[in-house]
């Protein structure tokens, strides 16, 4: 896949609409029928196909993650059923019909985007967008969407459809928020009154609720997730930075243990690390370069210098005479994270120092 999205026609109409689209729409791939064929196709790199759309779709599906019909929605809808697999997987899918009239959200509206294309698609052409998304519609809380502008991770997905009901449904839903971004409200309304936001699971419960969105970097306990999570949705957001020093040479594998541990005793959840700190000496060292590949974190990098303005209650000697610099997990962490302390001052474990702050509003702003 060259680009992260197909058009496809098979009509007149359709091919000078989707030719008009590709060169106002980036990143957009073309296929149409070869009787439609204008002599310039390969110089522009377009694709053309004999015989049926359908039988080109399925290696459409697995190349592109938003697929652009111009084609009528009954056919799409016979011809896509077979090869759906899975809402978290099967790409966008936008149909335009043959007059450009409308733009209709067909697939994985929310997970993949279908929503957002559609609209994209529709002002290009001055089409009228076609949504019929309950949570869209009713503008509230997307709950398979909620705080993925902002990084956050979907933990538990299994109640999301029931959870989305309720929300839909005007039942009492509780926001839980501990940790992250709380500007995640953007209508031009007030949030709905049967959605409340509560600092912690216990203020929830005490007031009751059906249905819970759980925003936390925190491991919950066995009885807090029965409670909140019985018909409730988990998401971690992206608020921890690792501030980490290490021998040179140390495998990866030392260096994941020891976040994992450590995350686990503090009750903390990986999958709200934002990402690694550490000096500049250590931007080459291929065992952090390896956990922030497997986990896609990325790795912040400062100066002996820089380590050197953020005071340090034990400021070390020998760290100084190897790298520079008087400390490098808690003064990384602090300058990553914004944060005015620690959540875990520098650990050492092994051949590897940890430290762990979390992020501040501001430096969440900043990021």
């Amino acid at each position: 896949m060259s680009k992260p999205f197909a058009a496809v026609a098979i009509t007149k109409h359709g091919v000078e609409m989707a030719r008009a689209l590709v060169d106002q729409f980036p990143g957009t791939d073309l296929y149409y029928m070869s009787k439609f064929a204008r002599g310039d196709e390969a110089e522009r790199g377009y694709e053309l196909f004999e015989g049926s759309v359908k039988l080109i779709l399925p290696d459409l599906f697995k190349r592109y993650s938003g697929i652009i019909l111009f084609i009528s929605l009954g056919a799409v809808v016979r011809m896509i059923a077979p090869i759906l697999e899975d809402k978290k997987t099967d790409p966008a899918v936008v149909v335009i019909d043959d007059r450009g009239e409308h733009a209709i959200s067909v697939l994985s509206g929310h997970l993949g985007g279908a929503n957002e294309l559609t609209r994209e698609v529709a002002q290009v052409i001055g089409a009228r967008p076609v949504i019929t998304t309950a949570s869209d519609v009713q503008k509230t809380i997307p709950v398979d969407l909620f705080g993925r502008s902002f990084g956050w991770e979907i933990e538990s997905f299994d109640k999301a459809t029931p959870v989305s009901a309720s929300v839909v449904n005007e039942e009492r839903v509780a926001v839980v928020q501990e940790a992250g971004e709380t500007n995640w409200w953007t209508y031009d309304r007030p949030i709905p009154d049967h959605i409340k936001v509560y600092a912690s699971g216990k203020e929830a419960a005490e007031a009751g609720f059906d249905a819970a969105l759980v925003v936390t970097d925190r491991l919950l306990a066995p009885e807090e997730e029965r409670v909140l999570l019985h018909n409730g949705v988990l998401y971690r957001p992206k608020t921890l930075v690792l501030g980490i020093g290490c021998n040179r040479g140390t495998a990866a594998e030392e260096i994941e243990q020891v976040i994992a541990e450590t995350m686990a005793d503090l009750q903390l959840s990986v999958k709200s690390v934002r990402n690694i700190a550490t000096i500049d000496l250590k931007k080459d060292e291929q065992g952090l370069l390896d956990v922030c590949r497997k986990y896609k974190w990325r790795m912040d990098i400062y100066t002996p210098e820089q380590l050197n303005t953020v005071p340090l209650p034990n400021p070390s000697e020998k760290v100084f005479q190897y790298t520079g610099a008087y400390g490098v997990s808690d003064p990384a962490a602090k300058l990553s994270s914004g944060a005015d302390s620690w959540l875990l001052e520098k650990k050492k474990s092994g051949n590897v120092t940890i430290s762990i702050a979390r992020v501040t509003p501001e430096a969440r702003r900043n990021a």
